[in-house]
């Protein structure tokens, strides 16, 4: 059942992200292999100039293997991991570094470090995480959100997400996303609080007028297929058209991405958005593609 399909990263990412020029990223504990490839990759595609943040004998000897000369970017040598995270955070507050990629660092400390106040690296907005998900190299993707920041997240924060959501897809050119609210079902039922949820952020989405055709509660069968939506007659823009999901826990979210990967050999992109600057935020797991269409769509969010 496992897909042997090779990833691939999506044209529609590197070209939108090509259109800002070389950004300044901070790579945070980026003395292992994985990291450093895909920082390797997405500046031969001229994304990013990296401020390599680590160990700096192990940084220099992962780039001589993969045979590259990075004499010219600057090392912030730090032997210490937990600390190479408040580092690239004030970078990040002091407008040096414009995104955030995580090395070989735990997301939670990585996170706790952004979240510090004296920063100023959050306004008004709330952190969520956003996936990319692609199939082929020209495929029209298929945005998640969010499984991997907000992990059970009440009615306001989901809103700040579904905000969140809808601006990163306009900058990848969809100008109207279409935006499920998924749920188990596509009737609001007492018993599945999901699906009451999912009804209150349509009428909040059609209340604040927000830039988006939003409807739920949708089931994924409901959202994804229109054969499905047409068989159970659900007659409106999102049925079977869905550019978004917003899933209504952490747990769905990881599954279904992980589902796309392992079984369908999808290109997961994924960025945190909300914050002054964007981070990747990567699993030790994920294909080099994977991670390059990651920092692609960090350069996206910046747009």
């Amino acid at each position: 059942m496992l897909s042997n399909k090779k990833i691939v990263c999506p044209n529609n990412l590197i070209n939108v992200a090509k259109k800002m020029g070389t950004i300044d990223a901070a790579i945070v504990n980026a003395g292992e292999i994985f990291p450093m490839e895909s920082v390797q990759k997405a500046v031969q595609h001229n994304l990013i100039n990296p401020i390599f943040i680590g160990n700096k004998n192990e940084i220099n000897k992962l780039a001589e293997k993969l045979n590259w000369n990075i004499s010219k970017y600057n090392i912030i040598d730090e032997k210490v991991e937990d600390n190479t995270a408040p580092i690239a955070a004030k970078l990040a507050s002091e407008g040096k570094a414009k995104i955030l990629i995580k090395g070989h660092i735990h997301t939670d400390i990585l996170i706790k470090a952004i979240l510090k106040r004296s920063l100023n690296l959050i306004g008004k907005k709330r952190l969520s995480h956003i996936w990319h998900m692609t199939l082929g190299i020209d495929d029209k993707p298929l945005i998640i959100t969010d499984g991997v920041v907000n992990v059970l997240p009440k009615l306001e924060i989901k809103m700040h997400i579904l905000r969140n959501a809808v601006e990163f897809t306009n900058k990848i050119g969809i100008a109207k996303p279409k935006v499920s609210i998924l749920s188990a079902t596509e009737e609001v039922i007492e018993s599945v609080p999901s699906s009451i949820e999912a009804d209150l952020i349509t009428k909040k989405a059609k209340e604040e007028n927000l830039n988006a055709d939003v409807f739920g509660p949708l089931a994924f069968d409901n959202s994804v297929s229109k054969k499905s939506a047409a068989i159970k007659k659900i007659n409106n823009k999102v049925a079977g058209n869905t550019d978004i999901l917003l899933v209504p826990n952490v747990e769905t979210g990881n599954a279904l991405v992980k589902m796309m990967i392992y079984f369908m050999g999808a290109c997961a992109a994924g960025v945190v958005v909300g914050g002054k600057a964007p981070v990747v935020i990567t699993s030790r797991s994920d294909e080099s593609e994977a991670r390059l269409a990651s920092i692609a769509a960090a350069v996206v969010s910046l747009i």
